[in-house]
């Protein structure tokens, strides 16, 4: 997921305020829209794939410019759209329609190779993570396979890693109202 200055709230007080979320309630909620990482139909099914399997899923996360302007914090959550609960009192989610619910959110560096990534997920199943991101798309559900797949028209596409979270069962949530 890309990430930067979200519902016009610096990228570096979003991340004290979700640290802080994690301390307090035991989890965050990391607030996001885009229908490439739909509660229901991709993330929620990706994330039971892995940890029936026993192997964690993470967020990994790419500093870029952003202008987002959204507003208003969220007031419920629901796992399945229909069966609402109110967002506790120590989380706030800002100018978005879903979230992943996240703990041990820590910085990172590394780099991920998007050549050896695939979704594993939904209508693009299959899709090799660097032709999936790409111009609007700025997150996705993607494996790590054992090996890159370097295309012969093209670099390969390397992002640069800074910030790291764990996701936490039900991993991504829909979010409705302003409180």
């Amino acid at each position: 997921m890309k990430i930067g200055t979200h519902a016009s709230e610096d990228l570096d007080k979003i991340i004290a305020r979700k640290r802080s979320e994690i301390a307090n309630t035991g989890f965050g909620m990391w607030g996001y829209g885009g229908n490439t990482c739909h509660p229901a139909s991709m993330v929620q099914p990706f994330a039971r794939s892995f940890a029936e399997r026993g192997q964690p899923i993470h967020l990994v996360m790419e500093q870029m410019q952003s202008n987002h302007f959204g507003s208003g914090v969220a007031a419920e959550y629901s796992v399945d759209g229909q069966s609402w609960s109110e967002i506790p009192d120590t989380i706030e989610v800002r100018g978005s329609k879903y979230a992943l619910l996240i703990e041990d959110l820590h910085a990172d560096s590394m780099n991920l190779p998007l050549d050896q990534t695939r979704v594993p997920v939904g209508p693009s199943t299959g899709r090799l993570g660097s032709l999936y991101i790409k111009g609007r798309v700025d997150k996705a559900c993607l494996e790590v396979t054992d090996a890159p797949e370097l295309p012969n028209d093209r670099e390969p596409k390397i992002i640069e890693i800074g910030l790291v979270a764990k996701l936490k069962d039900p991993y991504a949530v829909f979010l409705r109202g302003e409180r």
